[in-house]
């Protein structure tokens, strides 16, 4: 299983209509509450937070934003 660091960029793996997530949805995390559950944050393009809840890991897909290693 993954372990999040703080401010990993992070997309939603399910829909979560009660909160009005959609599977797909990126966020940050800005808190590890307990061994695979953190505090992840949705903000919009203009830095506003619109969601901010407690997700396991298994409700999270780390993006990467640079390769892995460097090409040759």
């Amino acid at each position: 299983m993954p372990e999040f660091k703080m401010l990993s960029v992070v997309a939603l793996l399910e829909d979560l209509p009660e909160r009005g997530l959609l599977r797909g949805q990126v966020g940050t995390v800005v808190e590890t509450l307990a061994p695979g559950v953190y505090e992840v944050e949705f903000s919009d393009d203009s830095g506003r937070t619109y969601a901010s809840l407690a997700l396991r890991e298994d409700q999270l897909m780390r993006l990467h934003h640079e390769p892995h290693h460097q090409a040759a």
